[in-house]
């Protein structure tokens, strides 16, 4: 396996938690002290600081100092290109399933997920 695959794989896990996704969504907007982001996202400020100090390990935002201050930003704003990428395969594929079900064709269950050969899964 390549080190870039590695190295994916790696951002890819940082970016499994709601959480971290949130605050990138945040700091997509612009750069934000910890205080102001907890208080923005509704989140207790030590919990910020631990989802910042791993995504600041990531290499995904960088923190720059104010006087007492420390103002969080992106790293690179590619990063929410490629967060919008796969959101737009996730709609796609949600609408998708809705559509085999409003049409009869998928379970009703909501407990069935998809297998690998469902249509659903498939590019159009």
């Amino acid at each position: 396996m390549d080190e870039i695959t590695e190295l994916q794989a790696e951002i890819l896990k940082t970016l499994a938690s709601p959480r971290r996704l949130e605050i990138l969504h945040r700091l997509s907007v612009g750069p934000v002290e910890v205080g102001r982001l907890a208080d923005e996202l509704g989140l207790a400020q030590p919990n910020v600081s631990q989802h910042l100090a791993v995504l600041r390990a990531a290499g995904l935002v960088e923190a720059e100092r104010e006087g007492r201050e420390v103002r969080y930003r992106l790293s690179d704003p590619d990063v929410m290109v490629a967060c919008g990428v796969m959101r737009r395969v996730l709609e796609r594929r949600l609408d998708r399933l809705a559509s085999l079900v409003s049409n009869g064709s998928g379970s009703s269950s909501p407990d069935a997920s998809p297998t690998p050969n469902d249509p659903a899964l498939t590019s159009r």
